[in-house]
């Protein structure tokens, strides 16, 4: 061994893992101990600063004074090398501590065209793909688990070794906001597809080489009451009205089978099940009977964000997502929390608070130590304790890189699907173009741009899906409440369709109510982040159209309002089918 593996025996490679979890374990103060527990944001930037947005504490405080080595990274970068060099400050910071304990950084999503504090993050440098759903649209498992090769190289490169997905939660609820990171509405497809990005981020074997990911929502956080989502109060209630529970497990047992590492459970409470009613964070019914005993997963279980305090976002306040339990005090949540069988709080940062849980005997210390084993056995096996640092000049090289930017810009055109088609399509090169919502210079590389929809030949009209406005800038985030298209936009397609053939493509977030634009349109298409090139490309047949819906278009709110939300495909009369999709 060499003079500093004996000073700290827990980092002899040649000892099995579990012997090493042990060996530091064994020197770890409550203090130390309790730091492993917490899982919060951090931003990148000076390590003395405070996070301007969040309002959270320095790294230097999280690290050296509150002890915690796990953060979730948030916002873009520039560059590859900025990510790469911040992480290596950070990582030398946690060297510095008494035992050395290397930081495990987390993400969000960060590869596709969505840009949600709570869920998901600009592309930036790293290559860009369509959302899950539009990977779902092209049915391609050997495509899914492509890109999660990619992005666990474009992740490895700059020191992000957690990735806080997939979302396996079944898409059966048209109103609900999160859908749009999930692969739809079919439980086989959702397992088939989830499975493939798990093993694309973390390899052929889990190791040094690996991205841990933390499959999320268990139990399935899809069947929300009208909709509306749990970060927020008014969407606390999950619901069964179709006795449809067990269909919701089906693409974790998937996400189980191909070796997921961690589990995210859900902020949603249960409401007329066998199971507690309270969120699934708290829930032992769920953490501990389901998840642990049932299914046997021994992995680590990390709550969504925020279960335990208030907090402030965007300079509103934001309850802790305590559903069921929001009489508890800090104290009292925390401890049903870990009484679950979780290991970690995501988005918390009150160490000190769990340290007090154990002072006063409302905590053991061997309850610390069984979680705190699964947290510290991950680091070991990501290879974090050998080798933490990244290569900076790499970073820049591997992140963005030439041949991932094309594989995802042709990921783009693979999901892009067509709905209708009356001739149109393909349109031949040349034509005088009348564009919205596609940038003119682009354009231009495939005909003549014209001011006037009179003056064209075609026009090509991109919308986003509607959805209502809400009152804090942090709910508008989550696209939800109506599926229907204004008025006025609806007026503006039949306008510009009387006077010229017309193609309207829609970013498909949450499934749209289409039927106004398709009587109107010469041709409706959808996709789930597409470039306008990558969608020009599809119009002109330069590339062949390939998308299929991942889930049911509904003809009508009435239609969505007397659904069951727990049950797929259950819109009467849909529009479009799932599967639906055109080549031309």
């Amino acid at each position: 061994m060499t003079e500093v593996t004996t000073a700290r025996p827990w980092l002899d490679t040649d000892l099995p893992v579990d012997e090493r979890v042990e060996l530091l374990l064994g020197e770890m103060t409550v203090e130390e101990k309790a730091g492993l527990f917490f899982h919060t944001m951090i931003a990148i930037g000076d390590l003395d600063e405070t996070n301007p947005v969040f309002g959270t504490p320095s790294a230097r405080e999280f690290v050296d004074v509150k002890q915690m080595t796990h953060f979730n990274l948030l916002g873009a970068a520039p560059t590859g090398r900025e990510i790469a060099a911040w992480q290596n400050s950070l990582q030398r910071l946690a060297a510095s501590t008494r035992l050395g304990i290397p930081v495990t950084l987390s993400t969000d999503p960060r590869h596709s065209f969505s840009e949600n504090p709570g869920a998901s993050i600009l592309a930036g440098p790293f290559s860009q793909w369509p959302e899950t759903l539009g990977l779902a649209a092209t049915r391609d498992p050997a495509l899914v688990e492509r890109f999660g090769d990619i992005a666990r190289q474009e992740y490895t490169a700059v020191g992000l070794r957690v990735a806080l997905h997939p979302q396996v939660d079944l898409a059966t609820e048209p109103r609900w906001a999160r859908q749009t990171a999930t692969f739809g509405e079919d439980p086989e497809l959702s397992g088939i597809l989830g499975a493939a990005y798990i093993r694309g981020f973390q390899g052929q074997a889990f190791g040094p080489g690996s991205v841990s990911t933390m499959t999320k929502h268990f139990p399935g956080g899809g069947p929300q009451k009208d909709g509306e989502d749990p970060h927020f109060p008014y969407g606390r209630e999950q619901v069964y009205p179709g006795g449809e529970f067990e269909l919701h497990l089906r693409p974790f047992e998937d996400a189980l089978a191909a070796g997921t590492r961690q589990m995210m459970p859900y902020y949603g409470m249960p409401v007329g099940t066998e199971y507690e009613e309270v969120g699934f964070g708290f829930n032992r019914s769920v953490i501990t009977g389901l998840l642990r005993e049932r299914f046997g997963f021994d992995g680590l279980v990390c709550t969504d964000w925020g279960l335990i305090n208030d907090a402030e976002i965007f300079g509103q306040p934001f309850p802790a997502r305590a559903w069921g339990v929001e009489h508890l005090t800090p104290r009292e949540r925390m401890r049903k929390v870990l009484d679950a069988g979780v290991d970690q709080f995501g988005g918390e940062d009150c160490p000190e608070l769990l340290v007090e849980l154990v002072a006063d005997g409302s905590v053991s210390e061997d309850r610390l130590d069984v979680s705190a084993r699964r947290i510290l056995r991950e680091k070991f096996e990501l290879g974090l304790f050998e080798n933490p640092y990244v290569d900076e000049d790499a970073a820049d090289a591997i992140v963005g890189r030439a041949e991932f930017r094309a594989a995802g810009e042709a990921a783009q055109r693979a999901s892009i699907t067509v709905l209708t088609n009356d001739g149109a399509l393909p349109f031949a090169p040349g034509l005088k173009l009348y564009v919205e919502g596609v940038d003119r210079a682009v354009a231009a590389s495939y005909g003549t741009t014209v001011d006037d929809p009179a003056a064209a030949d075609l026009a090509v009209i991109r919308l986003q899906a509607p959805f209502d406005e809400r009152e804090t800038m942090f709910e508008n985030f989550f696209h939800a409440g109506s599926l229907e298209f204004p008025a006025d936009v609806i007026a503006r397609i039949r306008s510009i369709a009387a006077v010229v053939p017309t193609v309207v493509d829609v970013l498909a977030d949450r499934p749209p109510i289409l039927e106004p634009i398709t009587d109107a349109a010469s041709a409706v298409t959808v996709n789930w982040g597409a470039s306008g090139a990558a969608l020009l490309d599809v119009l002109a047949g330069v590339v062949p159209a390939q998308g299929r819906l991942p889930f049911d278009l509904p003809r009508s709110m009435a239609a969505v309002e007397a659904s069951r939300p727990d049950v797929p495909f259950d819109t009467v009369d849909p529009l479009f089918r799932f599967g639906h999709g055109l080549t031309v």
